[in-house]
Parts: structure tokens; sequence; C-alpha cells
């Protein structure tokens, strides 16, 4: 049974937080709160992590994955991203945004879109969140916690523990987080394209 780790959502403890690291780099699958929800996430490159969130999700390999950054500088260097698009990345975020761009060659090829080579990448507005990335001191590969069946992404660390606790390695929990999942906004054309509304307002995008 994955273990419950709780961490304050304001005043994240680093010996917690160092926790939560540790099973990420041992290739272990967390579901951490965010701003738009739980997200289930892992190490980038590991490929056993993959196929896990693919099953716990009910999806395919056509299946978008997210890289979750601590920054716009992260972002810049994972996926393609002109000035237009940086001036817009930096006007939203953080926030509760999923951006589809095209993935650069520092990413594995197995996490990005098996033919239009994108990815979806966001920046957490939430300190908890930030601050395991910033201790990590690399993205971290997530999906939206929406088991295979369910509408609604999960938002309870008992809840989560009771569906999936076999599953997954650890839950975090920093009590209640939002309840929607992010905006997906797709960068990669001449303009925005609406994927899915969310938590994120779709105001700056002009949609």
């Amino acid at each position: 049974m994955a273990r419950i780790l709780s961490i304050h959502p304001d005043h994240p403890e680093p010996h917690r937080i160092d926790q939560a690291v540790a099973v990420v780099r041992d290739g272990g699958l967390v579901a951490l709160p965010t701003d738009s929800a739980y997200a289930l996430c892992g190490h980038v490159g590991d490929a056993a992590l993959l196929d896990r969130i693919r099953r716990i999700r009910g999806v395919d390999e056509r299946h978008l994955f997210t890289l979750m950054c601590r920054d716009l500088s992260e972002i810049a260097t994972y996926a393609r991203v002109d000035n237009a698009t940086y001036r817009l990345l930096k006007a939203t975020t953080p926030g509760s945004y999923t951006f589809i761009l095209e993935g650069t060659k520092e990413l594995p090829r197995r996490v990005l879109h098996p033919k239009r080579k994108t990815i979806g990448l966001r920046i957490p507005d939430h300190k908890l969140t930030l601050a395991l990335l910033e201790a990590l001191d690399e993205p971290l590969l997530t999906s939206t916690l929406i088991l295979a069946g369910d509408s609604e992404p999960l938002t309870d660390a008992d809840e989560i523990e009771a569906r999936i606790g076999k599953l997954i390695d650890l839950v975090v929990d920093a009590g209640a987080c939002g309840s929607q999942a992010t905006s997906v906004i797709n960068l990669v054309g001449a303009l925005p394209e609406l994927v899915r509304a969310g938590r994120g307002s779709l105001e700056p995008f002009g949609l």
C-alpha cells in the first residue's frame, strides 16, 4: 500500500519534501496535490513508470503526458518556445494551465506524442509542488489523476489511498487542493487553440 506523507501546504517542511524527492529518485510513483487537483508524478526517463500511469489512467500510448516545471527556463529547455510564446507563458505562469508545445531533443522520445512529437508543459501555482520541484532539481513527468470511468480528477488523499493505494508508492497530503483539471492550451500553431477548458481563465488567450 502507498504511504501517506503529510506536508504543510504553505510552509512545506524540508525534511518531508526530501522524503518525497527520494521516492521519485528511486523510481516511485507519487500522487501529488497541485493547484488543479492531484497528479500522478514520477521521474521523466522511466519507461516502466509511463506504463504504470497508463494502466491506472486507462489510456494508450497516444496519451499526452505533462512535464511539470519550476520556471520558464526549464520549459525553454524542454520545448520549442519562440518570443511570442515566451511572452504569453510569462504572463500566465505559474497557473492552472497545461501548454502543448513541440518537445526538444532533451526529452526521451517515449514521453512525446508518437506522431506530433509534442508534450504538455506547466508551472503549477502551488507552494508545496514548487518546493518539491526545486528540491528535485528537474521536472516531473505527470498526468492528471483521473481514473478510468471517472469524469472528475481526484482531490482527496484518503480517497486516493483507498482506490489506488496498491498501485502507487506515495500519496502526498497537503489538505484541500484544486478541484478542477488544468485548462489545456495548444500553442504549436500560429494562434492558441483550446483543447480543454478547466481551472485556468481563457481570457489571456482570447478564447
